[in-house]
């Protein structure tokens, strides 16, 4: 019974150890997100910005941050990344809406599911139903993430989930 209590205890520490959070003043959790952020192109019209992102509670040992976008609703077999950067300098704690359009842009971006490397916005096909946009800020040891040039962005997330010392993500919604 001592034994279970250590683990408990241990398990409630290490739950109270992560404070990475991340907020945005343009979505919310569980909330559709307005046509701002839908893709231009597959079928889509949207304005295709990527949103505002702001994170907090940085923790130690904090070198730089990574940001996903990702739909695990896709009708691919394998979701879909709508934005993928690494590098993002451990000063910075938040993008401001469209940055990923911006020439100053602090941090990598990786090609996405669209091909392009910089943010795609949601595109679900007509009539598919709801689908989830998990925006997830990683904490990151590392000043560069060190993936080998051309990685795909399931070795990008390898990488993330291998390295990452904390993370956070805020999930919204949308249908066409």
């Amino acid at each position: 019974m001592k034994h279970i209590g250590l683990v408990l205890s241990a398990a409630f520490l290490s739950i109270q150890a992560s404070a990475l959070e991340l907020t945005s003043s343009d979505i919310k959790e569980g909330t559709p997100m307005s046509k701002t952020f839908e893709f231009q192109g597959f079928g889509c019209d949207g304005k295709n910005q990527s949103p505002a992102l702001k994170w907090s509670g940085m923790p130690e040992g904090t070198k730089s941050f990574a940001i996903t976008a990702y739909d695990p609703d896709a009708p691919t077999g394998s979701g879909w990344w709508h934005w993928v950067v690494t590098d993002i300098p451990a000063s910075v704690m938040e993008l401001e809406r469209n940055a990923a359009a911006n020439d100053k842009f602090v941090g990598k971006q990786h090609k996405n599911d669209y091909g392009v490397a910089s943010f795609g916005g949601a595109c679900p096909p007509e009539g598919h139903g709801m689908h989830r946009y998990q925006f997830t800020v990683w904490a990151l040891p590392t000043e560069k993430l060190g993936t080998p040039p051309g990685a795909s962005n399931a070795i990008v997330g390898y990488y993330l989930n291998n390295t990452a010392i904390d993370k956070a993500q805020l999930t919204a919604t949308y249908v066409r």
